[in-house]
């Protein structure tokens, strides 16, 4: 088990590892005593999965407000995906910064991502599967979101112009800039 603090505070990369023998490998998806053992504890109360039959399908950037505001434990359970969380933390010292992670079905590594953060992803290869394990229920009054390619988050998404896939509410959001954050940096 390893686990790696990223740029933003509370963005943790974890690798469970894998065991492996001549049939394939297995590797522990969520493991509360281990995980607590190496310092990472959450209690996650609805688990979500999300498929993108083709690349370029693109989830972004996504929240629920307080009192709602969710933790995000992400897994990639088949295909590819880059995973990205924007700090929406007022105060924090990485305020509307980024983190992104390539993820694949042959890679073991997950990313948390606490509350207080935005979080989206694009498929990389056709049949994407997304695991999601959340701290709080989705409450659809509650949900908000940031505009995936504002240019003033920088988010490099590894797509080629014209094949990604957004839905209307996804290209409706504010940019950072028009955004007021409901969110506060809890040293």
């Amino acid at each position: 088990m390893e686990i790696a603090e990223t740029q933003i505070p509370g963005v943790l990369i974890i690798d469970p590892g894998r065991h492996e023998d001549e049939r394939g490998w297995l590797s522990e998806v969520w493991n509360p005593s281990v995980l607590a053992a190496a310092g990472f504890d959450a209690t996650f109360v609805q688990d979500n999965q999300s498929h993108n039959p083709k690349a370029g399908a693109v989830r972004a950037l996504h929240f629920q407000v307080p009192p709602h505001a969710q933790g995000k434990l992400i897994v990639c359970l088949s295909g590819a995906v880059y995973d990205v969380a924007v700090d929406l933390r007022v105060g924090s010292p990485t305020y509307g910064q980024h983190v992104g992670l390539h993820m694949s079905a042959d890679d073991t590594r997950q990313m948390w991502i606490p509350p207080g953060l935005a979080h989206g992803y694009c498929a990389l290869e056709d049949n994407s599967r997304v695991l999601y394990k959340l701290t709080t229920p989705f409450v659809p009054e509650a949900t908000g979101g940031l505009l995936w390619n504002d240019p003033e988050l920088g988010i490099d998404w590894p797509l080629a112009p014209g094949t990604e896939r957004v839905n209307a509410r996804d290209n409706s959001w504010p940019g950072l800039s028009g955004f007021e954050s409901p969110f506060r940096w809890e040293d």
